[in-house]
């Protein structure tokens, strides 16, 4: 019954993000929308985190799966794709660095931040 109770509640929550993602015009997608309330709610302490865990860690555990239909999909597709091979490689190869820097960069940022609102900054 705990478990059922769990699912509802994260569900609860995606319906929410499905019913703002309806009413807003802003072009976020219900998921992201549903991820921002869940994370509002455990933050402010309406949804404490013992009330969705172990689903959640379940439904994290059991997110690979999900990607095989798509890679499957691939597959029939592969053919087509040789032809693009190089642009494919180039663009993710750029984009994982761009995504890699901007973390870096925000990451350090945050520290810095941190930091100096803690009054732990070192002195170089």
């Amino acid at each position: 019954m705990k478990y059922f109770y769990q699912f509802s509640v994260i569900l609860g929550v995606s319906l929410l993000g499905e019913f703002l993602h309806a009413i807003l015009p802003f072009p976020f997608p219900a998921s992201i929308y549903g991820l921002i309330l869940m994370l509002l709610f455990l933050k402010t302490g309406l949804i404490k985190l013992n009330q969705v865990k172990e689903t959640g860690d379940f439904l994290i555990e059991t997110m690979p799966v999900m990607f095989i239909p798509p890679a499957v999909g691939l597959l029939t597709v592969l053919e087509e794709m040789k032809t693009m091979a190089l642009p494919l490689v180039i663009i993710s190869a750029a984009t994982t660095v761009f995504v890699m820097a901007v973390t870096g960069c925000t990451a350090e940022r945050i520290l810095k931040k941190t930091k100096k609102s803690s009054g732990k900054e070192t002195q170089a």
